[in-house]
């Protein structure tokens, strides 16, 4: 029997690379999409070595139109997992940014969510199965932590909770994965400084991805990685958007982050 496939964008890092790992352990073949193709090969020749699968390397800039359209062809020829991961932030202040930068960071991190989602989902409501996992942020729950970022995050938070409940029954399901601080590159690649983040709210990649994925077997739409981070969403919910925007930007730094 054919292997099912898992479709993972910005795999070639951090929480990327664990998700691409994870399904090569469960024996799914992967199309992997990112903009380094050096690190793409790497990754693959990696996995297929370790786990005997099949590693489709697709280079792609998902800023791009052009290249967000060949993924969205790959994905209309079918996959049974999709995972949204690709996104960045950006240091600076919103007012002095780069609008070409500005406008980049919107693309990836919401048009090219909607966009390979809307591709993904015709051949799995065909097959009444697939995954769709779309990777937001606790700054996608929590106000306050950079402005574009946060807001692109939360409009993933948004988009997957309004497509769960159109896809309910259909044997399609649909999740968002929100992380708080997590040890990758993306915060180096982003040129924010972090120390000021306490050691207790880091996590590992492979925490993250083991406690999501499970949270995705039980169906949870929204999933928080991290005891610390499901109590602070639960307080974020309860006490005035003022004073969380406050706490964010004395713990988060919500200065000097788009």
């Amino acid at each position: 029997m054919a292997r099912p496939v898992a479709l993972i964008t910005g795999p070639t890092s951090g929480l990327g690379a664990g998700y691409a790992r994870h399904y090569a352990r469960d024996g799914y073949d992967l199309v992997l999409v990112a903009r380094d193709v050096e690190r793409l090969d790497e990754l693959a020749a990696e996995l297929r070595a370790a786990h005997g699968i099949d590693v489709e390397v697709l280079p792609a800039d998902l800023a791009e139109a052009t290249d967000r359209a060949k993924v969205a062809d790959r994905l209309a020829a079918g996959v049974q997992v999709l995972v949204n991961n690709a996104g960045f932030g950006t240091s600076g202040e919103f007012w002095t940014a780069d609008p070409a930068m500005l406008q980049a960071q919107l693309d990836v991190n919401v048009t090219a969510v909607m966009q390979l989602t809307r591709a993904a989902l015709p051949p799995m409501l065909a097959a009444a199965s697939g995954t769709v996992i779309n990777i937001a942020s606790m700054a996608g729950l929590l106000s306050g932590r950079g402005s574009t970022y946060s807001a692109s995050k939360a409009w993933v938070v948004s988009f997957t909770e309004g497509l769960a409940n159109a896809l309910a029954g259909t044997g399609v399901r649909v999740h968002t994965v929100c992380p708080g601080f997590v040890h990758t590159e993306f915060h180096q690649r982003a040129g924010i400084n972090m120390k000021s983040i306490p050691s207790l709210l880091w996590l590992s990649v492979d925490d993250v991805v083991a406690e999501s994925l499970a949270d995705v077997a039980k169906g949870k739409v929204i999933s928080v990685p991290g005891l610390q981070y499901k109590v602070l969403a639960s307080v974020g919910r309860l006490v005035p958007r003022g004073l969380v925007r406050a706490v964010n930007n004395t713990m988060g730094r919500g200065r000097g982050r788009t």
